[in-house]
């Protein structure tokens, strides 16, 4: 029998012993998972913060392992097909993304969600793999019958979600984000068909509904984070434009001139999708570095500060700047620079983000008592995680080229 054991910085060993499931991993396909950084420019911020995709996608395998483990240790009935085919799901969940995961997502590709990538790349390999995938894009797309092997894969508490937490708090140093998994782990369990948490997991949960919460502000929604990403969005932006304008601009690969051209059709053309599997974030940093020395002194300013670190200057605002805040600090970047309107904008812009602690229009979190009734988080009584939380919470930003005040 075939067997890997992976020594994994966060959960330990994890262990592999499906021949089918390695088969998927050792795929180029899930390969390329390497070459992208599960946080994309963070690492500017919190140096540790280097690790990738792959890691992650592991990390959740094996949360969906002692999930599965522990539902049938209380007797809910999940056959061996249906355990595989959760297992190669939660890999596969993020196959998708694109270099530098969220930060780019709508800038290679437009209009096209990377839950919607991930998906035509499952059902690609599940033709690779003659069928052998579909009861994982099933559960994938919730359209399986049992809906909680879909909930611990994509919900408010699914396994995706306990790994980014617990993985992203080890490597960025933030303790904020420590979350008690093994026990929300052990208090899962499925009523009607629906995953739940036995009542006595209920501070577990509130524990991680507040990490998350903490780590959005402390760690992802980080201004420096924040900035940075939104100047790697800015520098993809102006390379696209400049070669829109008809400027022979160097690329790393001729795969990242191909979509910089506005060339492909994710989803209508089989050959676009694999070529989208053959970027990562080496295509991108490669080519930000080669983009340094071009003629260009916007796109100069903007890898620059991503390479060595010259960010933006960057604050939050408790109201959205106004049109003349705006224009007289383009105005002051423009005298400093020689950049004149209408390509300061890429030196200078604004913009809002906004997080929620509990949302109560996704799959909610629901409590199982031991009378058999069944409560909301936030309907328990005294609990911390009331409906109010579900409020966004939202912040403007402000980011501009430093030589400004």
């Amino acid at each position: 029998m075939t067997r890997k054991i992976i020594n994994d910085p966060v959960h330990g060993f994890i262990t592999i012993d499906d021949p089918f499931i390695l088969e998927v991993i050792g795929h180029r396909y899930f390969q390329r998972l390497r070459r992208i950084h599960q946080m994309a420019f963070a690492q500017l911020i919190y140096p540790g913060a280097v690790h990738t995709r792959l890691h992650h996608a592991l990390g959740a395998y094996h949360l969906m392992c002692n999930a599965i483990n522990e539902l049938r240790l209380k007797g809910i009935a999940i056959n061996e097909e249906e355990a595989q085919a959760a297992k190669l799901a939660i890999l596969l969940h993020d196959v998708g993304h694109g270099p530098y995961s969220h930060a780019l997502e709508k800038v290679i590709i437009k209009d096209v969600h990377h839950e919607k990538i991930s998906l035509l790349i499952m059902e690609s390999l599940n033709k690779t793999f003659q069928g052998r995938l579909q009861l994982a894009i099933d559960i994938f797309t919730n359209r399986y019958h049992k809906p909680f092997l879909h909930q611990l894969l994509s919900s408010q508490l699914d396994c995706d979600r306990m790994d980014y937490l617990t993985r992203d708090s080890f490597f960025t140093g933030v303790s904020e984000g420590v979350i008690g998994y093994d026990r929300i782990l052990k208090m899962l369990t499925v009523k009607d068909g629906q995953l739940m948490v036995e009542e006595k997991g209920i501070y577990s949960i509130e524990k991680f509904l507040v990490s998350r919460r903490l780590m959005y502000w402390q760690v992802y929604l980080h201004k420096t984070v924040l900035c940075a990403e939104r100047m790697l969005v800015r520098t993809l932006q102006r390379a696209k434009h400049l070669v829109e304008q008809g400027h022979l601009l160097p690329t790393a690969t001729p795969t990242l001139q191909y979509f910089l051209e506005g060339k492909s059709n994710i989803g209508a053309k089989a050959e676009d999708l694999d070529a989208f599997c053959n970027l990562d974030d080496f295509d991108i940093l490669t080519s930000i570095k080669m983009w340094l020395h071009y003629d260009d002194k916007v796109l100069q300013t903007l890898c620059d500060g991503l390479i060595n670190r010259n960010l933006f200057k960057v604050k939050f605002l408790q109201e959205a700047p106004s049109a003349d805040e705006m224009k007289q600090l383009k105005e002051k970047i423009s005298s400093t620079t020689g950049v004149s309107s209408p390509d300061v904008d890429y030196l200078a812009f604004s913009g809002e983000v906004k997080n929620t602690t509990y949302n109560a229009d996704e799959e909610r979190i629901q409590i199982l008592f031991k009378d058999g009734t069944v409560k909301d988080i936030a309907a328990v009584d005294n609990a911390l995680i009331r409906q109010e939380l579900s409020t966004p919470v939202k912040k403007y930003y402000l980011c501009h080229y430093k030589n400004s005040n």
